[in-house]
């Protein structure tokens, strides 16, 4: 069982541990002084040190531990708790002790009251002192083990985004190799060397730069939006020649924005999602505009949505595996609530808008 304060178990084992060591480390300083001079003296405030001890933390433990564990939770301040539950459970402990020494006839019933108030007031600061060393540590360990915990969701993070951010690299890289889209471009490439040799030229270099692209980010898990953008640029241009008049395709992005730090490959499946669903079932002219502008609701970040003149769709019926659903999990696992991948309609265009943090 983990709780705020770490495992319970360890902290009672920890607790008892500390109790009977301050125990032996009173005797010893009274054994020192010469106020304990034999050794049945020594056996004898053993034996009742013990059993005060014990038994006083036991029962902080049973009942403060346990209130401190409820009340940690509404961040109330530990310490003054802390010390109106020990003043409580010191004098309850205490009694409860010296009532099992009475039964046991370890203290005659008749030295009972005096022998309680009188140990009661050797124990309370060293109750206080010790109950404060051991909450401090205890504070301090479950910080330690939330610090821990901490770096190991956000090591599971980084390792889950590596692996996405490699997926959504090799779906590209297939989608770019695939023979359709090669022939494409291969035949548009060919139409130009004899009408536009250096067009022609361009495409080769637009095309060698998507797939070293691929290759160059394999280490990245973000990229600023500015290299983002230019393997758009690169993709579009290909897909203006193979589309000719019917894609019309901008980009817009505010000023500032540039180094935006995005997933590599994000702005570029959008863009490609755009034109294969939204442009290139269409016969008709159709538009892709990419825009990125700082957040509207006040809070640090950007948005950059990919318009196209399309039916568009809904995201909740993306199937599990396509690349959007991937590219929403990887925005999780790099930037978590801070980030989001939104679908709607704006006056008759589909509009796909990622948002991401402001660096």
């Amino acid at each position: 069982m983990k709780t705020r304060f770490g495992s319970t178990r360890y902290n009672w084992a920890f607790t008892l541990i500390v109790t009977n060591l301050a125990v032996l480390l009173v005797l010893f300083v009274l054994v020192t002084a010469g106020q304990i001079r034999t050794g049945h003296d020594f056996l004898h405030g053993l034996a009742y040190a013990l059993v005060f001890s014990n038994v006083t933390s036991l029962l902080a433990m049973l009942v403060l531990g346990t209130a401190l564990e409820k009340l940690a939770g509404r961040r109330l301040p530990l310490v003054p708790l802390a010390l109106i539950g020990m003043a409580i459970v010191i004098p309850v402990g205490c009694l409860a002790a010296q009532a099992v020494l009475v039964a046991i006839h370890f203290v005659p019933a008749g030295r009972f009251w005096p022998q309680y108030l009188h140990v009661l007031k050797v124990a309370t600061p060293l109750a206080l002192v010790f109950g404060l060393g051991a909450l401090a540590y205890a504070t301090l360990r479950a910080r330690l083990e939330v610090a821990e915990l901490r770096l190991h969701e956000k090591e599971v993070a980084e390792e889950r985004s590596r692996k996405l951010a490699a997926e959504a690299r090799l779906r590209s890289l297939e989608s770019w190799i695939h023979p359709h889209f090669l022939f494409n471009t291969l035949n548009s490439i060919s139409a130009l060397i004899a009408l536009d040799p250096v067009r022609a030229d361009q495409i080769v270099g637009r095309l060698a730069a998507l797939l070293r692209a691929s290759l160059d980010n394999s280490s990245h898990t973000l990229i600023p939006l500015r290299q983002e953008l230019a393997l758009v640029e690169s993709y579009l241009d290909i897909e203006r020649v193979r589309l000719g008049s019917r894609l019309q395709a901008s980009i817009d992005v505010a000023a500032g924005l540039a180094e935006t730090p995005v997933p590599p490959m994000s702005v570029q499946s959008l863009v490609e999602n755009a034109i294969k669903y939204g442009i290139v079932p269409r016969p008709v002219e159709g538009e892709v505009l990419v825009t990125a502008a700082p957040g509207s609701d006040g809070t640090n970040t950007v948005r950059i949505g990919i318009r196209d003149s399309g039916p568009g769709f809904d995201l909740a019926f993306i199937p599990a595996d396509h690349g959007l659903d991937k590219l929403v999990q990887r925005l999780d696992a790099i930037f978590g609530d801070s980030a989001a991948l939104r679908v709607f309609r704006d006056n008759g265009s589909s509009v796909v808008e990622m948002v991401v943090p402001r660096t």
